[in-house]
């Protein structure tokens, strides 16, 4: 699934899909490659170009979408929990004609991951969770963990210039790189006659709340009948040790036992996917993909 062929840039193409009240909007790269089909889902307050970087490593079909909420699917109205966003995904992968994919979740998107595979398991062959979709810390208030991402959707840019200084100074971003560009040029939208932040607060606050519910996480997990691998950042959103799920790793693997999980060195909640752990997710995928294939064959 990588190799020679994911050196050349990848080809895309932009995905609007008929959803409840609108269009799933989103992106395909490498449409014609052979094999299973890689699904991204993003993060809370995120975008669907954070796969951009993942797609250019990988030689597969990958689509991925901005979830309702957020990114060009902003305008879609509610609900949004993670069920009607998995309900989303689903509805989109029945009109792409895609079925038994590896789904990569990547922070909340690994918690919408885990509850499109339970209730719709023909279209996930494995997932890949990163640095999401086991309960985070159980203090009942993730806006205590995610403050700082969820302030700036209140705030105001002049320009897309001052939004990239912003994240320059991102402690998780000292080093920024053209991929990281793009995703912060495509988050920043204008919205009332202002550039803003992409993602709809009131859909984050929703999956904010969504994201409290350590039972609803692990009986979605235990639901799941696809292959579970979770990577994990041993540094937060801020660049911080430690990462989000810190000393208690253990404890959760212990009450859901089918997640195979490890760390990726080197590397902060946002740079697992925009950065230093590409590779790392790239080869996790490559590894599903072989166990997928493997299983189809008995």
């Amino acid at each position: 699934m990588t190799g020679e062929a994911a050196t050349a840039a990848a080809t895309e193409r932009a995905l609007a899909v008929p959803v409840a009240g609108g269009e799933l909007v989103g992106t395909e790269w490498r449409a014609s490659a052979a094999g299973r089909a890689v699904v991204g889902l993003h993060g809370i307050t995120a975008n669907h170009r954070s796969f951009h970087g993942l797609a250019e490593r990988l030689d597969a079909r990958l689509v991925a979408f901005d979830l309702r909420g957020r990114g060009r699917s902003r305008a879609l109205p509610g609900p949004y929990d993670l069920d009607a966003l998995a309900l989303d995904v689903a509805t989109a992968l029945d009109a792409l004609g895609i079925a038994d994919a590896i789904v990569v979740g990547h922070s909340m998107g690994g918690f919408v991951a885990a509850r499109l595979a339970a209730s719709r398991p023909d279209l996930v062959a494995s997932l890949v969770l990163v640095d999401g979709g086991l309960p985070l810390a159980p203090v009942g208030d993730p806006q205590a963990l995610l403050g700082p991402a969820v302030e700036r959707l209140s705030m105001t840019f002049p320009s897309h210039e001052a939004y990239r200084a912003f994240w320059q100074r991102h402690p998780a971003f000292t080093d920024w790189s053209p991929l990281a560009e793009e995703y912060v040029d495509y988050d920043l939208a204008s919205v009332d006659g202002a550039l803003r932040p992409s993602a709809l607060p009131e859909a984050v606050g929703v999956a904010m709340l969504a994201l409290g519910d350590a039972d609803g996480a692990l009986v979605a997990l235990d639901a799941v009948q696809a292959p579970i691998r979770l990577l994990t950042s041993p540094l937060g959103l801020l660049a911080e040790p430690p990462g989000l799920y810190g000393g208690r790793l253990d404890d959760l693997l212990a009450r859901v036992p089918a997640v195979q999980a490890r760390e990726v060195p080197g590397t902060n909640h946002y740079t697992i996917l925009l950065g230093a752990g590409i590779d790392a997710v790239a080869e996790t995928i490559e590894q599903a993909a072989h166990e997928a294939a493997g299983e189809g064959m008995r």
